[in-house]
């Protein structure tokens, strides 16, 4: 007969460096979930994973242990490979709109799970919520309907779903320990598969406004994530895309939704579509609905000028209860009270635009929330005219800020022109997307 198993020697033996074992690991888990281990132990493992790490095939038992916390979804109703995309946040990222209406019009089934914004990014739901009628508590049933009647669904996750990982997130926030990569990859990955999808892409930020700044980081990020899910037999890749500059034009809840329709209408995308063409590519390859990367691109670009993507967004909204008539008109989305143009105070060329005071500005004039109870205002937030490259005459216009105050105007307008950085010099940006990773090739 085993001795019973005490938890500090875990962590013990995770302070030293040794690998844990899946008894281990499910031992901890459970004592999360079931709440016999108290929180002050499970922050002492927490800490010790953060400076001595854990190997692949751990952080493996840790992504199912956390997923069998829960339920996991059953999509075998569905036609064919599933896929969803994660992203690791940023700020202007919208790409959820575009990606999954752009997979499920080339026939990729969508289930897709997001999250709502905190800080200086944004969250999908928020966005989604600020659609009239828009419903992100949608039952599991409810979701698995969308999927087969339209493609794609967009719903909040459940509490049924890796229930200890909410623990384990708020234990991390608390203790410094949410930049550990093994701890983040499973908090990712736990989600992901109890929702049961056949192929996962990834978007994972790098750069000033990223969750995690630091290029090697984001890249050890992105290569744990695929690696991690191929060994759990989902199909994967990721892409390591530039965040030190915002994403499009439009940084709020409401302009966010009004600049993918835009978008999805045939203007043009910039960065938004350069990232979200190769997202959604990856999600037809990895899904079998093309050939080849050629074959995907151009699968994905026709649905695109055809419109059909277009129309899939416009049918996920109506099956949510929404208002699909947005998407054609942007006066029917919420409106903010005060509108305020911010013009250059001298002429040159955009040579830097910080993602992050972006973000965090955005927040201050209420489209964000620094802590979770924080109310949103659907309509407030930024329109950027000029980012960087662009050239400027004195007296252009830079920007327009949205507020339900002019004294919310008033400092964001002062904030915003210390932001921009004007010089007489060129300046050319660098592409949006880094790098792919993918379980066959590493990094390309």
């Amino acid at each position: 007969m085993s001795e019973p198993i005490r938890f500090v020697d875990i962590i013990e033996k995770k302070k030293q460096g040794a690998r844990l074992t899946g008894n281990e690991i499910r031992y901890w888990i459970r004592g999360v979930t079931d709440k016999s281990i108290p929180d002050y132990q499970t922050a002492a493992l927490l800490m010790a994973i953060r400076f001595r790490k854990l190997a692949d095939d751990e952080i493996v038992l840790l992504t199912q242990a956390m997923q069998d916390s829960g339920i996991t979804l059953d999509l075998s109703s569905l036609d064919g490979p599933t896929a969803d995309k994660h992203s690791t946040g940023g700020v202007g990222d919208k790409l959820s709109f575009l990606v999954g209406p752009l997979a499920a019009a080339c026939g990729v089934p969508v289930p897709m799970l997001s999250g709502r914004g905190l800080g200086h990014t944004g969250g999908t739901l928020d966005k989604l919520e600020s659609i009239p009628g828009y419903r992100t508590d949608l039952s599991s049933d409810r979701f698995l309907a969308i999927v087969r009647e339209v493609g794609i669904s967009i719903i909040g996750q459940t509490g049924e779903l890796a229930p200890a990982d909410k623990t384990l997130y708020a234990l991390r926030d608390v203790t410094a320990t949410v930049d550990s990569v093994p701890l983040i990859v499973s908090s990712i990955l736990s989600k992901k598969l109890a929702a049961g999808p056949d192929a996962l892409v990834f978007d994972v930020k790098t750069g000033d406004g990223a969750f995690l700044p630091d290029r090697e980081a984001g890249r050890e990020l992105a290569r744990r994530l695929v690696e991690v899910s191929t060994k759990a037999g989902k199909r994967s890749a990721a892409l390591i895309t530039d965040m030190n500059v915002p994403l499009g034009a439009m940084i709020g809840n409401a302009l966010e939704i009004a600049e993918s329709a835009r978008v999805l209408r045939g203007e043009p995308g910039g960065d938004m579509l350069d990232a979200s063409f190769g997202l959604a590519e990856q999600m037809l390859l990895l899904s079998d609905r093309a050939a080849d990367e050629a074959d995907a691109a151009r699968r994905v670009r026709e649905v695109l000028d055809s419109g059909r993507a277009l129309a899939v967004f416009g049918r996920m909204i109506e099956a949510h209860g929404g208002d699909p008539a947005v998407l054609e008109d942007e006066s029917k989305l919420p409106q903010a009270r005060c509108r305020r143009v911010v013009r250059a105070k001298t002429a040159g060329t955009v040579t830097k635009l910080p993602a992050r005071a972006i973000g965090l500005l955005s927040m201050r004039l209420g489209a964000g929330r620094e802590t979770m109870n924080d109310r949103i205002d659907p309509g407030a937030g930024i329109e950027l005219l000029r980012k960087p490259g662009d050239a400027v005459t004195k007296g252009e216009d830079l920007a327009v800020l949205y507020a339900d105050s002019e004294d919310r105007l008033d400092r964001g307008e002062r904030d915003l022109i210390s932001i921009y950085t004007i010089e007489n010099r060129s300046f050319e940006r660098g592409p949006s997307v880094l790098e792919t990773i993918t379980a066959e090739t590493g990094t390309e």
